[in-house]
């Protein structure tokens, strides 16, 4: 395969690149791809050492595959030019993912809906792939009717900027700030940018997006957006009111069965997920199962995942796996 990687030099392109090759991604030429600004940078894949190039030459290589991180206006003005010369293109951007003619995609729960025409392929907000790896079996078995969600966001998932105020901040050193106001021993609910009816964009994809992934808009979901002062992971607590009722024990061993999700959950031994323990991992970890005592069919969770693996990275990187097994590029 002839693999670009667009956004290469950003911090998810970087952990994509890593991904690649942790999983021994079949490349027979890689092309790493970033704006003018960084073009001739010099980057290390696997022992050897690339050169940036441009967009536009990339376009003229033709690569089979081009996984894009390098934020909407960027996926929207050049993923249709690599889709024109042939190129499938993974987007981790929110550019395409609520457009109707673009597939969705968590590949656990929907990449049997790709087919050779799919040229675009969307992947998900961070915070919407853990939500929906364990909302997906749930929903299987007895029907989700609400969703609450309220997100314990990291740093990581703003960008490089806020990870250095974080830093800054800690070292007690005056720098430039990516959030509004300090986030060290602070909490923001503010992800994203605030939208007419109240919510952030952020909470409006957490909203919208699993419905589309999931194919089903019968289910509704309600999301606050919090940012807090973690470097990396994610981390949702979980409100849903089925259809019918369910046993504990078999909400765990579904979660359990579910290829990409690991239960962790044992109060008696302090077991439950956390963002130090998810770090550099592809899982999405779930604890605090429990049942909803104030309201019938009703069940509390913890959900938490690295942002920049399974959130972005990894899921992109699992879509092309999946195109290459299913012959479709």
């Amino acid at each position: 395969m002839k693999v670009a990687v667009v956004g290469a030099t950003g911090m998810v392109g970087e952990v994509m690149l890593k991904v690649l090759a942790e999983r021994s991604f079949p490349i027979s030429e890689l092309l790493l791809v970033a704006s003018e600004r960084s073009v001739g940078k010099k980057l290390v894949f696997k022992g050897r050492e690339y050169t940036v190039i441009g967009l536009a030459e990339a376009v003229a290589k033709k690569p089979d595959i081009a996984i894009f991180s390098a934020g909407g206006d960027t996926s929207l003005e050049w993923a249709p030019k690599f889709a024109a010369a042939g190129t499938t293109v993974v987007d981790n951007s929110s550019a395409w993912r609520m457009d109707a003619t673009k597939k969705l995609i968590v590949p656990e729960i929907n990449a049997h809906a790709l087919t050779k025409e799919d040229k675009i392929i969307a992947n998900p907000n961070c915070s919407t792939i853990q939500l929906v790896m364990a909302l997906a079996p749930l929903h299987k078995k007895y029907g989700m009717k609400r969703v609450i969600v309220s997100t314990y966001q990291s740093v990581s998932g703003t960008g490089v900027k806020a990870v250095k105020q974080l830093e800054n901040e800690m070292a007690g050193v005056e720098g430039e700030m990516a959030y509004p106001y300090p986030i060290n021993r602070n909490a923001l609910p503010h992800c994203d940018v605030f939208l007419d009816n109240g919510y952030t964009k952020e909470e409006m994809k957490l909203a919208r997006e699993p419905q589309k992934i999931l194919d089903d808009r019968t289910f509704s979901v309600s999301a606050t957006a919090v940012r807090i002062p973690t470097a990396g992971g994610h981390s949702e607590s979980v409100n849903v009111e089925f259809e019918k009722d369910f046993e504990l024990g078999e909400v765990r061993k579904l979660l359990n069965e579910t290829p990409g999700v690991t239960v962790q959950d044992n109060p008696d031994t302090n077991t439950y997920p956390m963002p130090i323990y998810a770090h550099d991992k592809d899982d999405v970890f779930v604890g605090r199962i429990r049942r909803d005592e104030s309201q019938r069919n009703t069940l509390n969770m913890w959900i938490v995942s690295d942002n920049l693996r399974k959130g972005a990275a990894t899921n992109a990187v699992q879509i092309a796996e999946y195109l290459i097994a299913e012959k479709l590029v």
